[in-house]
């Protein structure tokens, strides 16, 4: 259930002072879009947009593109790539005539409908953008956003149905989680919400289907050929492994169908994802595709189906499209959710219980390279992206937080509840009775499952809070113990030249400055072990992990074209963190161990 929703008033009106009368749309009706895309639009990277309505009276309709698409955290300001807007009326008796127009703000357009009832608006957008949440198009393909295209009118419920009409070229393809009509390429949207959150792939690319869990899921590839033969078997077996276990956890499947629509592009530098309520849009350079992270990506977005697009903090229920909506509660919705993509995998059997620790691990060690950030301002922060290295962190210490609360819990409990319990139990309280979560739902929901536990320490220290997670006390409830080796300190930054491995930066406690390494040398050797050499930290830490700190060590560095051998001293700090299985655990870690890994509660 999907409740009306109050838009905010434009910034020019804002800053004003008091809301003018022209601040709500008149009401609409009867609306429907049209996109064309066909080879004459792909030329040139476009697609066209029309918007058609009724109206009544003679009030203004304004008419607002959003500002953000909800799941990509930034305002875009979609407006600035509209071209060529018009509107006209087209009641048979006005002959079709142009209507005044102009602009209230920079994504708001005010037209006068001066007594027409039948209106129709057009503009042209460029799709040049390679984003998620963007539109991007190529000679025989496009990728567009609802959020990009799609007016609505301002201050009027978000409850309105609309049609959607795709005109494209024969042969090519339409694919998108929009109910389909009995018309070919005519869809349907309950309400502004679904209408926007159903992306559209049209043009050339592939497309099949797997079922799994007594659904299907269908997987949209561009461009075609880009995942093909063992890497697309691959793939569909992948989405059938990580899918049961997501359901098992909320005991309900709020799609009839899924759809993954996937852009392989070698420009694009890495691989990202972005969810939607039964589709999402990855896009992947050609090395991630059938890599070890594109299970995990698929499992992160299909939990954003129930997680986010369905169960969300009450800040962004419901979605306002033209303001920023932050909240401090992305640690849940995107590092709760990352965790569970890590157990959809294990569970699934896609990964072992070995390959669990180590993504638990490397999320330890990302978490400990940065500066000390709460969960809660790590949430809230990345509307504006800081620039010292929080900008995401809500995804690895937020999937951390997951697991130390499905520890705890199960430990609390003896292992008769989980983490599971409070996804499911939100999930009924809340989204089930159309409202956002709050803090009380979330702790009292955690309190519960641990059988009335307090986490007011836990919220205090771990998620308002900047204290490290004491995980060697809390993986060992799970069976689990760390593993923080010591390891020869070097102290140096560098980066390799054509000349060789330059220090670009020394730093204070390492062997390095103890011996005067400056910045701007070139390192030859530290001990008997060469630079050049391909495995240098591992031969570095088997060398010498043994010595005793202080222990003569010799650096040997080209400076000024000359040969030095600077006298050092072994410094040694904390290397990367690993998790192994305790053998020594006790009888109830082991059975939280294996609850955790197979998603079971009890003996």
């Amino acid at each position: 259930m999907l409740l009306p929703f109050p838009l905010a008033l434009p910034l020019a009106l804002l800053l004003a002072g008091a809301p003018p009368a022209d601040s709500v749309s008149a009401p609409i009706h009867d609306v429907r879009y049209e996109l064309t895309f066909t080879r004459a639009q792909a030329e040139l990277r476009v697609v066209d947009v029309s918007m058609t309505f009724t109206t009544a009276g003679t009030a203004n309709v304004l008419l607002s593109l959003p500002a953000w698409t909800p799941g990509a955290y930034e305002i875009s300001n979609f407006s600035r790539w509209v071209t060529g807007f018009d509107a006209s009326s087209l009641d048979a008796s006005s002959g079709g005539h142009e209507l005044s127009w102009d602009k209230l703000d920079f994504d708001t357009w005010r037209i006068r409908p001066a007594g027409a009832k039948s209106i129709r608006v057009s503009f042209r957008y460029v799709a040049d953008t390679l984003d998620n949440a963007m539109s991007w198009s190529t000679p025989d393909f496009l990728l567009v956003n609802g959020t990009n295209v799609f007016l609505f009118p301002q201050g009027q419920p978000a409850s309105f149905a609309s049609t959607v009409m795709i005109r494209t070229d024969a042969g090519w393809r339409v694919a998108t989680s929009m109910t389909p009509t009995a018309v070919r390429h005519i869809y349907t949207a309950a309400s502004y919400h679904d209408l926007v959150d159903m992306p559209f792939f049209i043009g050339r690319f592939d497309l099949d289907s797997v079922q799994t869990a007594g659904r299907f899921v269908r997987f949209a590839t561009y461009p075609a050929g880009a995942v093909s033969g063992q890497a697309r078997q691959l793939a569909l077996g992948q989405l059938q492994h990580v899918i049961p276990p997501e359901i098992a956890v909320f005991g309900t499947v709020p799609w009839t169908s899924y759809t993954v629509m996937e852009i392989v592009d070698p420009s694009f530098g890495g691989a990202s994802g972005l969810e939607h309520q039964s589709s999402h849009v990855d896009v992947l350079a050609p090395s991630y595709v059938g890599s070890e992270f594109q299970p995990s990506l698929y499992a992160h977005e299909i939990f954003h189906s129930w997680n986010v697009k369905r169960l969300r903090p009450a800040d962004m229920w419901p979605y306002a499209y033209n303001r920023a909506q932050p909240t401090p509660w992305l640690w849940v919705s995107e590092g709760v959710t990352d965790y569970y993509a890590d157990l959809a995998e294990v569970r699934g059997g896609v990964i072992d219980d070995r390959s669990f620790y180590a993504l638990a691990a490397g999320k330890i060690n990302q978490v400990e390279a940065v500066p000390a950030v709460s969960l809660q301002d790590a949430s809230l922060d990345t509307w504006i992206q800081p620039v010292d290295g929080s900008e995401y962190l809500y995804y690895p210490k937020g999937s951390l937080a997951g697991l130390a609360l499905d520890i705890l819990i199960r430990d609390a409990s003896d292992n008769t509840h989980s983490l599971d319990d409070v996804m499911r139990s939100l999930y009924r309280a809340t989204y089930e009775h159309a409202r956002g979560f709050t803090a009380a739902d979330w702790w009292n929901a955690v309190s519960a499952a641990a059988g009335g536990k307090s986490f007011a320490d836990f919220e205090s220290r771990y998620v308002d809070g900047r204290a490290a997670f004491p995980w060697d006390s809390v993986l060992a409830l799970a069976g689990m113990k760390v593993n923080q080796p010591r390891v020869p300190r070097l102290g140096v930054l560098t980066r390799e030249d054509s000349t060789g491995v330059l220090v670009a930066n020394v730093q204070a406690g390492g062997s390095a400055a103890a011996a005067g390494v400056e910045a701007g040398d070139y390192l030859v050797s530290v001990g008997d072990v060469a630079i050049t050499d391909q495995d240098f930290g591992t031969r570095l830490r088997t060398r010498y992990g043994a010595s005793v700190e202080g222990a003569p060590l010799a650096i040997v560095v080209r400076r000024d074209g000359a040969t030095l051998t600077l006298s050092g001293r072994l410094q040694f700090g904390a290397g990367e963190v690993t998790i192994d299985p305790d053998p020594a655990a006790s009888a109830k870690a082991v059975r939280i161990r294996n609850g955790i890994l197979h998603g079971v509660t009890g003996a």
